[in-house]
């Protein structure tokens, strides 16, 4: 397949989404300390969350992430890279345009829970999640169906069971953390996997192109 120079760059704007925001997951959880952060009990939101103190009434934890700038920056940048991405590559892709206006809902919603903290605009952060949870699953979901497209349809499923029962507060032994990644990580992994295909699509078209021009200039000879 041949793309495009703004489709190329799309495509590795979509394929560095989440390897980001994962190392930010990471990193950023490593500055905790007494407690630590856990990945199985606390929020993917904890990690932004701009002061320290017991917070979240329905499941009482106490929240103090030192390196929650980090954190912000990484859900703004990566929703950032994620728009850009989807709609630079909607073309090569094929994607029908309400599971794309679903799925950059979605990739948006990433960035206004950066923007806007849980303790400090809780509203417009619930606001944020659902953005996630629910439009940006069903956008991988209804992309799946359409384009027959194993990938999307797995992501789509994934998350919007993990959504389902994070909402539901229903951790079934593995923690309610677990289940809000399982809601939250598919639209950044399915972004990454789409991003790299693309990309290989076009080497294995370019080494194609090649060999065909040296077979060519052989039979000339």
């Amino acid at each position: 397949m041949h793309i495009d120079r703004m489709s190329r760059a799309g495509a590795l704007l979509l394929a560095l989404a989440a390897p980001i925001f994962l190392v930010a997951n990471l990193v950023v959880g490593l500055g905790w300390d007494d407690p630590g952060f856990s990945w199985v009990s606390n929020n993917v939101s904890d990690l932004g969350n701009v002061s320290c103190g017991v917070w979240d009434t329905t499941r009482p934890r106490y929240v103090c992430s030192p390196w929650h700038d980090a954190m912000n920056v990484a859900f703004v940048l990566t929703a950032v890279l994620l728009v850009a991405g989807l709609l630079m590559t909607r073309r090569v892709r094929g994607q029908g345009r309400w599971s794309l206006a679903a799925i950059v809902a979605g990739a948006a919603g990433l960035g206004f829970a950066g923007a806007f903290p849980a303790d400090v605009n809780e509203n417009v952060h619930l606001l944020a999640a659902v953005l996630v949870f629910l439009p940006g699953n069903a956008g991988l979901l209804a992309h799946g169906v359409a384009r027959r497209s194993a990938p999307a349809l797995v992501a789509g499923v994934l998350g919007l069971a993990g959504a389902v029962l994070f909402l539901a507060q229903q951790g079934l032994g593995l923690g309610l953390g677990t289940m809000e990644r399982i809601a939250v990580f598919p639209l950044t992994l399915w972004a990454c996997y789409a991003g790299c295909r693309l990309l290989l699509s076009e080497g294995r078209a370019g080494k194609k192109d090649r060999r065909e021009v040296w077979s060519a200039d052989r039979t000339r000879r």
